[in-house]
């Protein structure tokens, strides 16, 4: 047995089962082959502090209004993250509006939106399904099906405009029609396998691969990656094919107990898309080069995505909890009377803004104006002194007049 010592000192068997190619003949593809491709000893460290992440997440008590905000949040920036990798056109905020009135979507732009809305909820529809079904002896490990891609393809493209795609159904290139995916600024060009019969082999054969023991039985950190990374390669779709890969992906994820974060990684991918599109053709090319790792700058990039997006979601829980205590303090002081109806506006205006804000700023704006319509500035300055004294708000910077809010949130998902 072949044997390598790695750099960290450990012992990785060259031979390990996962390492182990699966090669496949295509009619007029040429060989195709699977394989995990990793160094699974140099992955370790990283996958011990995504779980030591995942235990910490997991540990922190998340109430119902804690939950609803942060699956909105999430849901929204993965939509966003995916949509947007794949050319949509739609900022954050459009996507929002869209999300909150989807049967009033109109254009095309819109249904791209509503359509993987539509597929999260099937996904999550095939993950129950198999969790209900599962022998309870068997491992947190999603048994992947052909059906599977062609539903979520079929609902995240339906509708949409595409000279040759139809939703749920496999390319089927003519002789003159090549299929290129990614360009030169990201490691090269590359032509996936083009006609029906070889995609329809790759296909059943990637699924036997991802459910074979060897793969079922790696880390689901791991084997997420490994079926993300070699669907795009069959690409069998003519279209929606990096929206169906992410969101399976996602959904290993969220079998094997992962929660929030494995919808967040589209965001991720979005924040890091240059190397993201690059890695995808690194991996190729190592392959061709006989490099025993192929995988394994793909796969890391992944970890560190799932590593940064779980301490994301902690510290952005924290900031949703001390947002709630922050908010139900300042509504028993006002019911208290402890604080006036404008003391009470001012913080609940400020709240809805962010964290720091000038007080010349503030003064400017309408609503303050009309608040103190009449009334001196004697008055104003009183107001805001209870507010510090309720340690509502400080004052501080250099000049002194920025207004902080004590409580420690932001606006944003804190890149979730």
């Amino acid at each position: 047995m072949d044997v390598e010592k790695d750099k960290n000192g450990g012992i990785q068997d060259l031979e390990a089962p996962w390492n182990t190619p699966s090669r496949i003949e295509t009619h007029r593809s040429g060989i195709f082959q699977f394989q995990a491709g990793i160094n699974l000893a140099r992955l370790q460290p990283l996958l011990d502090r995504i779980q030591d992440a995942h235990k910490r997440f997991a540990s922190v008590p998340v109430l119902p209004e804690v939950a609803n905000k942060l699956e909105q949040e999430v849901m929204l920036s993965s939509i966003y993250g995916t949509n947007t990798i794949e050319s949509g056109t739609l900022t954050e905020e459009e996507t929002a509006a869209v999300l909150e009135s989807p049967e009033k979507a109109r254009e095309e732009k819109e249904r791209r939106v509503v359509n993987i809305r539509r597929a999260y909820d099937i996904a999550e529809g095939f993950g129950k399904h198999w969790s209900e079904n599962r022998e309870s002896k068997e491992p947190p490990h999603l048994i992947l099906r052909e059906e599977m891609f062609k539903e979520l393809h079929k609902a995240i493209t339906q509708g949409l405009s595409h000279p040759d795609n139809v939703p749920g159904q496999y390319r089927d290139n003519p002789k003159e029609r090549r299929t290129q995916v990614g360009d030169l600024e990201h490691g090269g060009v590359y032509t996936p396998p083009k006609c029906l019969t070889d995609i329809k082999i790759l296909m059943q054969a990637f699924i036997e691969w991802a459910n074979s023991a060897p793969i079922y039985y790696l880390p689901p950190l791991i084997r997420a990656p490994l079926v993300h990374y070699y669907f795009e390669r069959i690409h069998p779709f003519w279209d929606g094919n990096g929206r169906v890969g992410r969101m399976v992906e996602a959904m290993i994820l969220k079998a094997a107990g992962y929660k929030y974060a494995p919808l967040a990684l589209s965001r991720y991918y979005l924040e890091n898309i240059d190397r993201y599109f690059t890695l995808f053709n690194l991996a190729r090319k190592a392959e061709e080069k006989g490099d025993p790792w192929p995988n394994q700058a793909f796969v890391e990039f992944f970890l560190q995505g799932m590593l940064t997006v779980l301490n994301n979601l902690h510290d952005h829980v924290n900031q949703i909890i001390a947002y709630l205590l922050y908010r139900s303090r300042v509504r028993d002081l006002h019911e208290g009377k402890m604080i006036n109806t404008r003391q009470y506006t001012i913080v609940t205006h400020l709240l809805s803004q962010g964290l720091r804000h000038k007080l010349a700023e503030i003064q400017a704006q309408p609503w303050y104006a009309a608040l103190y319509k009449g009334l001196t500035t004697k008055t104003r300055a009183r107001d805001i002194k209870g507010l510090v004294e309720h340690q509502l708000i400080v004052i501080g910077d250099d000049d002194g007049k920025t207004v902080f809010l004590l409580v420690p949130f932001e606006d944003s998902a804190g890149g979730a």
